[in-house]
Protein backbone atom coordinates (compact mmCIF):
# COMPACT_ATOMS: atom_id res chain seq x y z
CA UNK A 1 0.00 0.00 0.00
CA UNK A 2 1.32 3.26 -0.91
CA UNK A 3 1.92 5.17 2.51
CA UNK A 4 0.44 9.20 3.00
CA UNK A 5 2.59 11.81 2.81
CA UNK A 6 0.68 15.05 4.10
CA UNK A 7 1.62 16.65 0.67
CA UNK A 8 -2.15 16.95 -0.12
CA UNK A 9 -3.22 18.44 3.73
CA UNK A 10 -4.71 21.62 3.27
CA UNK A 11 -5.74 21.18 -0.89
CA UNK A 12 -9.35 21.21 -1.56
CA UNK A 13 -10.66 18.55 -3.83
CA UNK A 14 -13.93 18.77 -6.22
CA UNK A 15 -14.44 14.78 -6.77
CA UNK A 16 -17.76 13.92 -8.65
CA UNK A 17 -19.19 10.72 -7.81
CA UNK A 18 -17.98 10.62 -4.53
CA UNK A 19 -20.40 9.18 -2.38
CA UNK A 20 -19.38 5.16 -3.29
CA UNK A 21 -16.56 3.55 -4.66
CA UNK A 22 -13.41 4.67 -6.24
CA UNK A 23 -14.56 8.34 -6.20
CA UNK A 24 -14.87 7.48 -2.20
CA UNK A 25 -11.99 5.69 -2.16
CA UNK A 26 -9.81 8.63 -3.64
CA UNK A 27 -11.40 10.94 -1.13
CA UNK A 28 -10.50 8.95 2.10
CA UNK A 29 -7.12 8.86 0.57
CA UNK A 30 -6.66 12.51 0.56
CA UNK A 31 -8.66 12.84 3.88
CA UNK A 32 -6.00 10.97 5.41
CA UNK A 33 -3.29 13.72 4.51
CA UNK A 34 -6.07 16.74 6.20
CA UNK A 35 -7.69 17.24 2.72
CA UNK A 36 -10.79 19.47 2.37
CA UNK A 37 -12.98 17.33 -0.13
CA UNK A 38 -16.02 18.23 -2.19
CA UNK A 39 -18.09 15.26 -2.40
CA UNK A 40 -20.58 15.77 -5.78
CA UNK A 41 -22.92 13.74 -6.43
CA UNK A 42 -26.66 13.01 -6.58
CA UNK A 43 -27.03 10.27 -3.73
CA UNK A 44 -28.85 12.59 -1.09
CA UNK A 45 -31.38 9.85 -0.08
CA UNK A 46 -30.17 5.57 0.18
CA UNK A 47 -30.71 4.02 -2.73
CA UNK A 48 -32.02 0.87 -2.85
CA UNK A 49 -29.31 -1.04 -4.33
CA UNK A 50 -26.09 1.12 -3.77
CA UNK A 51 -24.45 1.83 -1.10
CA UNK A 52 -23.71 5.19 0.53
CA UNK A 53 -25.39 8.45 0.34
CA UNK A 54 -23.00 12.21 -0.15
CA UNK A 55 -23.62 12.44 3.51
CA UNK A 56 -22.50 9.20 4.89
CA UNK A 57 -19.54 9.63 2.62
CA UNK A 58 -18.99 13.34 4.48
CA UNK A 59 -19.01 11.22 7.90
CA UNK A 60 -16.20 9.08 6.86
CA UNK A 61 -14.04 11.58 5.41
CA UNK A 62 -14.06 13.40 8.46
CA UNK A 63 -13.74 10.37 10.94
CA UNK A 64 -10.25 9.98 8.72
CA UNK A 65 -9.01 13.70 9.22
CA UNK A 66 -10.08 15.82 6.38
CA UNK A 67 -13.06 18.27 5.86
CA UNK A 68 -15.90 17.63 3.97
CA UNK A 69 -18.53 19.66 2.23
CA UNK A 70 -21.45 17.51 0.55
CA UNK A 71 -23.46 18.72 -2.53
CA UNK A 72 -26.47 17.34 -4.17
CA UNK A 73 -24.62 17.55 -8.15
CA UNK A 74 -25.67 16.03 -11.23
CA UNK A 75 -22.84 16.54 -13.54
CA UNK A 76 -25.79 16.82 -16.41
CA UNK A 77 -26.74 20.16 -14.38
CA UNK A 78 -24.82 23.30 -15.38
CA UNK A 79 -26.48 25.01 -12.21
CA UNK A 80 -25.68 22.12 -10.11
CA UNK A 81 -22.33 22.07 -10.73
CA UNK A 82 -21.64 26.12 -10.67
CA UNK A 83 -23.69 26.04 -6.86
CA UNK A 84 -21.20 23.02 -5.65
CA UNK A 85 -18.03 25.14 -6.79
CA UNK A 86 -19.48 28.27 -5.01
CA UNK A 87 -19.87 26.75 -2.23
CA UNK A 88 -16.63 24.96 -2.22
CA UNK A 89 -14.81 28.39 -3.09
CA UNK A 90 -16.74 30.24 -0.21
CA UNK A 91 -15.95 27.45 1.92
CA UNK A 92 -12.19 26.25 1.58
CA UNK A 93 -11.39 29.64 -0.53
CA UNK A 94 -10.42 27.85 -3.64
CA UNK A 95 -10.44 24.16 -5.83
CA UNK A 96 -7.27 22.82 -6.24
CA UNK A 97 -7.89 19.54 -7.93
CA UNK A 98 -10.78 18.23 -9.72
CA UNK A 99 -11.60 14.20 -9.89
CA UNK A 100 -13.69 13.67 -12.38
CA UNK A 101 -14.89 10.43 -11.45
CA UNK A 102 -18.76 10.37 -12.24
CA UNK A 103 -19.73 7.94 -14.72
CA UNK A 104 -22.28 5.65 -16.70
CA UNK A 105 -21.84 2.35 -18.33
CA UNK A 106 -24.63 0.51 -20.38
CA UNK A 107 -22.07 -2.86 -22.44
CA UNK A 108 -24.72 -3.33 -25.35
CA UNK A 109 -24.42 -3.34 -29.29
CA UNK A 110 -25.95 -0.54 -31.39
CA UNK A 111 -29.12 -1.79 -31.99
CA UNK A 112 -29.99 -2.89 -28.29
CA UNK A 113 -29.03 0.77 -26.53
CA UNK A 114 -31.85 2.83 -26.01
CA UNK A 115 -31.29 6.50 -26.85
CA UNK A 116 -32.07 7.39 -23.55
CA UNK A 117 -28.86 5.24 -22.37
CA UNK A 118 -26.45 6.94 -24.56
CA UNK A 119 -27.44 10.19 -23.66
CA UNK A 120 -26.79 8.78 -20.33
CA UNK A 121 -23.74 8.24 -20.79
CA UNK A 122 -22.64 10.82 -23.43
CA UNK A 123 -24.00 13.32 -20.64
CA UNK A 124 -22.44 12.19 -17.62
CA UNK A 125 -18.93 10.83 -19.03
CA UNK A 126 -18.27 13.17 -22.00
CA UNK A 127 -20.11 16.32 -21.36
CA UNK A 128 -20.18 16.19 -17.52
CA UNK A 129 -16.33 15.39 -17.60
CA UNK A 130 -16.19 18.54 -19.91
CA UNK A 131 -18.58 21.01 -17.84
CA UNK A 132 -16.71 20.40 -14.28
CA UNK A 133 -13.63 20.90 -16.03
CA UNK A 134 -14.95 24.28 -17.62
CA UNK A 135 -16.10 25.34 -14.23
CA UNK A 136 -13.24 24.55 -12.12
CA UNK A 137 -10.27 25.72 -14.35
CA UNK A 138 -10.50 29.41 -13.36
CA UNK A 139 -10.52 28.72 -10.05
CA UNK A 140 -8.02 25.78 -10.22
CA UNK A 141 -5.56 28.54 -12.53
CA UNK A 142 -4.98 30.28 -8.91
CA UNK A 143 -3.74 27.19 -7.03
CA UNK A 144 -0.16 26.47 -6.53
CA UNK A 145 -0.40 22.87 -7.87
CA UNK A 146 -3.53 22.68 -10.03
CA UNK A 147 -4.29 19.07 -11.03
CA UNK A 148 -7.60 17.52 -13.38
CA UNK A 149 -7.67 14.23 -13.04
CA UNK A 150 -10.64 12.00 -15.09
CA UNK A 151 -10.87 8.17 -14.27
CA UNK A 152 -10.73 7.19 -18.14
CA UNK A 153 -8.73 4.94 -20.40
CA UNK A 154 -5.87 5.25 -22.78
CA UNK A 155 -7.25 6.12 -26.08
CA UNK A 156 -6.98 3.00 -27.94
CA UNK A 157 -8.41 2.80 -31.80
CA UNK A 158 -8.52 -1.25 -31.95
CA UNK A 159 -11.82 -2.02 -33.12
CA UNK A 160 -12.27 -4.88 -30.89
CA UNK A 161 -13.17 -2.20 -28.51
CA UNK A 162 -15.98 -0.79 -29.88
CA UNK A 163 -17.36 -3.37 -31.47
CA UNK A 164 -19.49 -4.79 -28.67
CA UNK A 165 -20.27 -1.48 -26.52
CA UNK A 166 -19.87 1.25 -29.35
CA UNK A 167 -21.66 4.00 -27.08
CA UNK A 168 -20.11 3.27 -23.71
CA UNK A 169 -16.43 3.36 -25.83
CA UNK A 170 -17.57 6.69 -27.06
CA UNK A 171 -18.42 8.45 -24.02
CA UNK A 172 -15.06 6.99 -22.10
CA UNK A 173 -12.94 8.35 -24.94
CA UNK A 174 -14.47 11.46 -24.71
CA UNK A 175 -13.47 11.96 -20.94
CA UNK A 176 -9.75 10.69 -22.29
CA UNK A 177 -9.75 13.34 -25.23
CA UNK A 178 -10.72 15.90 -22.43
CA UNK A 179 -7.36 15.03 -20.92
CA UNK A 180 -5.35 15.07 -24.55
CA UNK A 181 -6.86 18.38 -25.51
CA UNK A 182 -6.88 20.63 -22.16
CA UNK A 183 -3.27 18.92 -21.20
CA UNK A 184 -2.15 20.70 -24.43
CA UNK A 185 -4.42 23.85 -23.57
CA UNK A 186 -2.71 24.17 -19.98
CA UNK A 187 0.11 22.80 -20.12
CA UNK A 188 2.43 24.74 -17.98
CA UNK A 189 -0.90 25.49 -15.46
CA UNK A 190 -2.38 23.04 -15.07
CA UNK A 191 -1.49 18.93 -14.87
CA UNK A 192 -4.27 17.21 -16.63
CA UNK A 193 -3.88 13.57 -16.77
CA UNK A 194 -5.97 10.11 -16.99
CA UNK A 195 -5.95 7.39 -14.86
CA UNK A 196 -7.55 3.41 -15.63
CA UNK A 197 -7.00 -0.01 -13.68
CA UNK A 198 -5.61 -2.68 -15.04
CA UNK A 199 -7.46 -4.95 -13.22
CA UNK A 200 -11.31 -4.96 -12.94
CA UNK A 201 -12.14 -2.90 -9.53
CA UNK A 202 -14.34 -4.89 -7.62
CA UNK A 203 -17.50 -1.48 -6.87
CA UNK A 204 -21.32 -1.34 -6.37
CA UNK A 205 -21.41 -1.35 -10.12
CA UNK A 206 -19.41 -4.18 -10.99
CA UNK A 207 -21.66 -5.97 -8.67
CA UNK A 208 -24.46 -4.77 -10.46
CA UNK A 209 -23.13 -5.48 -14.13
CA UNK A 210 -21.35 -9.22 -12.97
CA UNK A 211 -23.27 -10.67 -9.86
CA UNK A 212 -21.71 -11.38 -6.36
CA UNK A 213 -19.84 -14.10 -7.90
CA UNK A 214 -17.61 -11.30 -10.21
CA UNK A 215 -15.52 -9.48 -6.90
CA UNK A 216 -13.03 -12.65 -6.22
CA UNK A 217 -11.88 -11.40 -10.13
CA UNK A 218 -11.27 -7.98 -8.62
CA UNK A 219 -8.99 -5.28 -6.96
CA UNK A 220 -10.46 -3.40 -4.17
CA UNK A 221 -10.63 0.31 -4.89
CA UNK A 222 -8.25 1.54 -2.75
CA UNK A 223 -5.83 0.34 -5.97
CA UNK A 224 -7.12 3.36 -7.79
CA UNK A 225 -7.19 5.80 -4.54
CA UNK A 226 -3.53 5.18 -4.09
CA UNK A 227 -2.57 5.27 -7.47
CA UNK A 228 -4.39 8.69 -7.47
CA UNK A 229 -2.49 9.84 -4.28
CA UNK A 230 0.63 9.30 -6.25
CA UNK A 231 -0.43 11.14 -9.58
CA UNK A 232 -1.75 14.17 -7.30
CA UNK A 233 1.20 14.86 -5.74
CA UNK A 234 3.20 15.21 -8.44
CA UNK A 235 4.08 18.64 -9.88
CA UNK A 236 2.46 20.44 -12.96
CA UNK A 237 4.94 19.19 -15.26
CA UNK A 238 3.61 15.47 -15.07
CA UNK A 239 0.68 16.16 -17.45
CA UNK A 240 -0.76 14.77 -20.36
CA UNK A 241 -0.22 11.28 -19.03
CA UNK A 242 -2.66 8.16 -19.49
CA UNK A 243 -1.73 6.43 -16.15
CA UNK A 244 -2.11 2.67 -15.47
CA UNK A 245 -2.71 1.93 -11.61
CA UNK A 246 -0.15 -0.68 -11.32
CA UNK A 247 2.29 0.83 -13.50
CA UNK A 248 2.82 3.98 -11.42
CA UNK A 249 2.64 2.54 -7.78
CA UNK A 250 5.37 0.22 -9.04
CA UNK A 251 7.29 3.73 -9.82
CA UNK A 252 5.97 4.81 -6.62
CA UNK A 253 8.12 1.16 -4.67
CA UNK A 254 5.42 -0.25 -3.93
CA UNK A 255 6.13 -4.10 -4.65
CA UNK A 256 3.11 -6.08 -3.16
CA UNK A 257 0.00 -6.02 -4.56
CA UNK A 258 -1.88 -9.13 -3.34
CA UNK A 259 -2.69 -6.63 -0.41
CA UNK A 260 -5.42 -4.85 -3.21
CA UNK A 261 -6.68 -8.29 -4.11
CA UNK A 262 -10.34 -9.07 -3.13
CA UNK A 263 -8.75 -12.82 -2.90
CA UNK A 264 -5.49 -12.69 -2.80
CA UNK A 265 -4.15 -15.67 -5.14
CA UNK A 266 -6.95 -15.79 -7.04
CA UNK A 267 -6.84 -14.88 -11.51
CA UNK A 268 -7.65 -10.75 -11.57
CA UNK A 269 -9.68 -9.95 -14.74
CA UNK A 270 -8.21 -7.36 -16.70
CA UNK A 271 -10.34 -4.07 -17.59
CA UNK A 272 -11.35 -2.89 -20.49
CA UNK A 273 -9.33 -0.88 -23.12
CA UNK A 274 -6.13 -2.44 -22.39
CA UNK A 275 -4.90 -4.64 -25.32
CA UNK A 276 -3.69 -8.49 -24.69
CA UNK A 277 -4.68 -11.45 -26.41
CA UNK A 278 -7.04 -13.29 -24.81
CA UNK A 279 -4.91 -16.34 -25.18
CA UNK A 280 -2.55 -14.80 -23.31
CA UNK A 281 -4.41 -13.77 -20.61
CA UNK A 282 -5.83 -17.18 -20.56
CA UNK A 283 -2.47 -18.53 -20.23
CA UNK A 284 -1.48 -16.06 -17.47
CA UNK A 285 -4.67 -17.04 -15.55
CA UNK A 286 -3.29 -20.77 -15.20
CA UNK A 287 -0.10 -19.63 -14.08
CA UNK A 288 -2.29 -18.08 -11.09
CA UNK A 289 -3.83 -21.45 -10.24
CA UNK A 290 -6.91 -21.20 -12.83
CA UNK A 291 -7.65 -24.41 -14.16
CA UNK A 292 -5.50 -25.70 -17.41
CA UNK A 293 -7.26 -25.88 -20.48
CA UNK A 294 -9.68 -28.44 -21.74
CA UNK A 295 -8.16 -30.93 -24.66
CA UNK A 296 -10.20 -31.64 -27.49
CA UNK A 297 -10.25 -34.00 -30.31
CA UNK A 298 -11.82 -33.24 -33.74
CA UNK A 299 -15.11 -33.52 -34.39
CA UNK A 300 -17.75 -33.39 -37.64
CA UNK A 301 -21.10 -33.88 -36.09
CA UNK A 302 -23.38 -33.17 -33.24
CA UNK A 303 -23.36 -36.62 -32.27
CA UNK A 304 -19.50 -36.86 -31.54
CA UNK A 305 -16.71 -34.36 -30.86
CA UNK A 306 -15.75 -32.21 -28.52
CA UNK A 307 -18.83 -30.24 -27.79
CA UNK A 308 -20.54 -33.05 -27.80
CA UNK A 309 -17.86 -34.25 -24.85
CA UNK A 310 -18.44 -31.12 -23.02
CA UNK A 311 -22.44 -31.38 -23.21
CA UNK A 312 -22.33 -35.02 -21.91
CA UNK A 313 -20.12 -33.60 -18.84
CA UNK A 314 -22.67 -30.78 -18.57
CA UNK A 315 -25.59 -33.64 -18.41
CA UNK A 316 -23.78 -35.49 -15.76
CA UNK A 317 -23.67 -32.62 -13.28
CA UNK A 318 -27.49 -31.13 -13.96
CA UNK A 319 -29.80 -31.39 -11.46
CA UNK A 320 -32.89 -29.78 -9.40
CA UNK A 321 -30.72 -27.91 -7.05
CA UNK A 322 -28.77 -26.18 -9.68
CA UNK A 323 -31.96 -25.47 -11.92
CA UNK A 324 -33.54 -24.30 -8.90
CA UNK A 325 -30.70 -21.63 -7.73
CA UNK A 326 -29.99 -20.65 -11.89
CA UNK A 327 -33.93 -20.49 -12.99
CA UNK A 328 -32.60 -19.87 -16.86
CA UNK A 329 -32.52 -21.09 -20.31
CA UNK A 330 -29.27 -20.79 -22.51
CA UNK A 331 -28.59 -21.04 -25.71
CA UNK A 332 -25.36 -21.04 -27.59
CA UNK A 333 -24.71 -19.68 -31.17
CA UNK A 334 -21.39 -21.25 -31.56
CA UNK A 335 -19.19 -20.57 -34.54
CA UNK A 336 -15.98 -22.01 -36.32
CA UNK A 337 -14.80 -25.27 -36.42
CA UNK A 338 -17.86 -26.93 -34.74
CA UNK A 339 -20.25 -24.33 -35.35
CA UNK A 340 -24.07 -25.40 -34.31
CA UNK A 341 -26.63 -24.62 -32.03
CA UNK A 342 -27.00 -26.12 -28.32
CA UNK A 343 -28.28 -24.86 -25.31
CA UNK A 344 -28.68 -25.36 -21.27
CA UNK A 345 -32.19 -25.70 -19.99
CA UNK A 346 -31.78 -24.99 -15.99
CA UNK A 347 -35.12 -23.60 -15.70
CA UNK A 348 -37.38 -26.58 -16.30
CA UNK A 349 -37.80 -29.97 -14.67
CA UNK A 350 -34.39 -31.74 -13.71
CA UNK A 351 -32.53 -29.13 -16.65
CA UNK A 352 -31.68 -30.61 -19.48
CA UNK A 353 -28.66 -29.89 -22.44
CA UNK A 354 -27.83 -30.81 -25.93
CA UNK A 355 -27.68 -29.78 -29.67
CA UNK A 356 -30.40 -27.99 -31.59
CA UNK A 357 -32.59 -25.29 -30.60
CA UNK A 358 -33.77 -24.99 -26.42
CA UNK A 359 -37.33 -26.75 -25.92
CA UNK A 360 -38.67 -23.35 -24.02
CA UNK A 361 -37.50 -19.43 -24.97
CA UNK A 362 -33.72 -18.68 -24.33
CA UNK A 363 -33.65 -16.13 -21.41
CA UNK A 364 -29.73 -15.64 -22.57
CA UNK A 365 -27.95 -16.57 -25.97
CA UNK A 366 -24.25 -16.06 -26.37
CA UNK A 367 -22.32 -16.56 -29.53
CA UNK A 368 -19.10 -17.10 -29.62
CA UNK A 369 -16.62 -19.75 -31.55
CA UNK A 370 -16.52 -23.53 -30.60
CA UNK A 371 -12.75 -23.00 -29.94
CA UNK A 372 -14.04 -20.48 -27.08
CA UNK A 373 -16.77 -22.40 -25.68
CA UNK A 374 -14.67 -24.98 -25.35
CA UNK A 375 -11.92 -23.07 -23.26
CA UNK A 376 -15.32 -20.95 -21.38
CA UNK A 377 -16.31 -24.76 -19.99
CA UNK A 378 -12.94 -26.07 -19.44
CA UNK A 379 -12.44 -22.98 -16.95
CA UNK A 380 -9.91 -21.59 -19.18
CA UNK A 381 -11.50 -18.61 -20.33
CA UNK A 382 -13.91 -16.57 -18.08
CA UNK A 383 -17.33 -15.77 -19.39
CA UNK A 384 -16.70 -12.05 -17.83
CA UNK A 385 -13.52 -12.08 -19.62
CA UNK A 386 -14.25 -13.35 -23.04
CA UNK A 387 -17.36 -11.11 -23.16
CA UNK A 388 -15.13 -8.05 -22.19
CA UNK A 389 -12.26 -9.00 -24.36
CA UNK A 390 -15.13 -9.41 -27.80
CA UNK A 391 -14.52 -12.90 -27.92
CA UNK A 392 -18.01 -13.46 -26.31
CA UNK A 393 -21.80 -11.89 -27.34
CA UNK A 394 -24.51 -11.86 -25.02
CA UNK A 395 -27.98 -10.76 -25.55
CA UNK A 396 -30.89 -11.42 -22.62
CA UNK A 397 -30.46 -10.88 -19.19
CA UNK A 398 -26.53 -10.20 -18.32
CA UNK A 399 -27.26 -11.30 -14.11
CA UNK A 400 -28.56 -15.21 -15.11
CA UNK A 401 -25.59 -15.10 -17.74
CA UNK A 402 -23.20 -14.68 -14.86
CA UNK A 403 -25.06 -17.26 -13.15
CA UNK A 404 -23.58 -20.02 -15.73
CA UNK A 405 -20.18 -19.60 -14.04
CA UNK A 406 -21.44 -21.66 -10.93
CA UNK A 407 -21.93 -24.81 -13.37
CA UNK A 408 -18.42 -23.90 -14.82
CA UNK A 409 -17.12 -23.46 -11.35
CA UNK A 410 -18.61 -27.61 -10.56
CA UNK A 411 -17.41 -28.76 -14.23
CA UNK A 412 -13.88 -28.50 -13.20
CA UNK A 413 -13.67 -31.73 -11.15
CA UNK A 414 -14.79 -33.63 -14.22
CA UNK A 415 -12.66 -32.87 -16.49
Amino acid sequence: MLQNTGKLGGCTIFITGASRGIGKAIALKAARDGANVVIAAKTADPHPKLPGTIYTAAAEIEAAGGKALPCIVDVRDEKQINQAVEQAVEKFGGIDILVNNASAINLTGTLETPMKKVDLMLGINLRGTYLTSKLCIPHLLKSKNPHILNLSPPLNLNPSWFKNHTAYTMAKYGMSMCVLGMAEEFKGSIAVNALWPKTAIQTAAMDMLGGSEIGKQCRKVEIVADAAYAILKKPTSFTGQFVIDEDILKKEGVKEFDVYAVEPGHPLLPDFFLDQEPEDLAKQMEEHGATPAFKSGKADSAATGPISDMFNIIRGILSPDIVKTTEAVYRFDLSGEHAGVWYIDLKNDAGSAGSGDPPTKADVIMTLDSADFIKMFGGRLKPTMAFMSGKLKIKGDMGLAIKLEKMMAMMKSKL
